[in-house]
């Protein structure tokens, strides 16, 4: 059974960084897609940021490209979220989650499963 536990979250002012971890079990990390996702209240969940199997290739949602960097830590069955500049706009619950066997859309969701519960970020002056 796949697995994820983030933590990290906090509250943070504007221009401010926060590393997000997420361990992950039940999974070999480096043959899985695996991605970072929020959800902010009142609002759809979004990708925020995905790598890829194997390749390791990134894609990044355009509001966080240049601020955010996605990693994974193979040995430690861990996967990073660093976020740099931080902005008001990016306060919200931040998930991640493995891709659904098959072809899928990096930063749709609904191509993703195995959900944790979730680490909150506020950004707030």
């Amino acid at each position: 059974q796949v697995q994820f536990v983030e933590s990290g979250g906090g509250f943070v002012q504007p221009g401010g960084s926060l590393t997000l971890s997420c361990a992950a079990s039940g999974l070999t990390l480096k043959e899985s897609a695996v991605g970072w996702f929020r959800q902010a209240p009142g609002k759809q969940r979004e990708g925020v940021a995905c790598i890829t199997s194997r390749a390791g290739t990134t894609v990044y949602a355009d509001s966080v490209k240049g601020r955010f960097t996605i990693a994974r830590d193979n040995f430690m069955k861990t996967l990073y979220l660093q976020m740099n500049n931080l902005k008001p706009e990016d306060t919200a619950v931040y998930y991640c989650a493995t891709a659904l066997p098959g072809p899928y859309v990096p930063l749709d969701s609904s191509f993703f499963t195995s959900w944790g519960q979730g680490t909150q970020v506020t950004v707030s002056s």
